[in-house]
């Protein structure tokens, strides 16, 4: 049974992959930690605290992590995707939780949760990694207990926030590139470049809604988000980005990865936060700093769609 810890920053997608964990019964949901993001850390622990009650979940610890990056400021929040709130304007529509946010901070929750666990635990960081990057650094004595990072970010072909970059890691290139590049962890990148192909239109939405309440709650989550991809794609639908790598983290094997070596920019300029991999078939990369870690790049996009729409159904 998978054990995992979710990092997040809820977000419309984070609000569906949040879900697809807690109501997969063959996981072991093991703590839930918040981040800045898509919205500030205020919104975005409120919004996970009201998905998981929506689910059922007052057994999961929640902990409120960084408000803010490693070193330079957030350029920009994603409101314009999300809504103000988050959750496309519908957060206050989501039941309250009974159980709030644990006495301790994120990194100390993680630390503990891992240092407690019989068996190794998967990360899952779907927001900017910065509550990782604090981790690693404040307690590498939890390293061994840390079965692999699934982690949701970058874009190999261009950014969906610059023409470079994607949000994630555009947010705090400081923290991922320590978290990709610097530490040594078994790493999976879900990349944009997936993701979007692991779109779901307004059919699978609506085949979503009819399942029950929470399926329906969540639908109704995504009208800022679904105007948003309107404009942006000419979509009728959605791009659940998060929650194609809480898929690979519940089920690993179900993205198909390609090893490659990896950077990230941490420069001020048109690519700051940009992911490069080393497509070259040389051994170059061992002169370039980058770090080789498997990257999701395919997947049988008809069983993927099913297998989420199954668990949160």
């Amino acid at each position: 049974m998978p054990r995992l810890i979710i990092d997040t920053d809820p977000g419309v997608d984070d609000a569906f992959a949040l879900a697809l964990a807690a109501r997969s019964p063959e996981v072991d949901l093991l703590a839930v930690t918040t981040v800045f993001g898509n919205v500030g850390l205020a919104a975005t622990t409120h919004n996970a605290l009201r998905v998981l009650a929506l689910c059922g979940r007052e057994d999961v610890p929640v902990a409120v992590g960084a408000a803010r990056p490693l070193v330079h400021p957030q350029p920009r929040e994603a409101t314009a995707a999300h809504g103000a709130d988050g959750l496309s304007g519908r957060a206050a529509t989501l039941p309250a939780r009974g159980r709030g946010v644990e006495p301790v901070d994120a990194v100390t929750l993680m630390a503990q949760v891992l240092q407690a666990s019989p068996e190794p635990v998967t990360l899952v960081p779907i927001g900017p990694l910065t509550n990782i990057a604090l981790l690693l650094a404040a307690h590498p004595g939890v390293k061994p207990k840390i079965d692999r990072l699934v982690i949701m970010g970058g874009g190999l072909s261009g950014g969906n926030c610059t023409a470079a970059a994607e949000f994630n890691l555009w947010c705090d290139p400081e923290a991922a590139r320590r978290v990709l590049v610097v530490e040594d962890l078994p790493t999976v990148l879900v990349p944009i470049d997936l993701t979007y192909r692991c779109a779901v239109d307004n059919h699978w939405l609506a085949r979503l809604a009819a399942t029950g309440p929470i399926g329906a709650a969540l639908d109704s989550l995504t009208g800022v988000y679904r105007a948003h991809y309107r404009e942006s794609m000419g979509f009728d639908g959605t791009v659940i980005h998060d929650a194609v790598a809480v898929a690979e983290a519940i089920r690993p094997g179900i993205l198909a990865t390609t090893r490659l070596p990896v950077a990230v920019e941490t420069a001020f300029g048109p690519a700051r936060g940009s992911v490069i991999a080393d497509r070259r078939l040389t051994s170059f990369a061992d002169e370039s700093g980058a770090r080789p870690i498997d990257v999701a790049l395919d997947t049988d996009l008809d069983a993927l769609r099913a297998f989420i729409l199954s668990r949160l159904s």
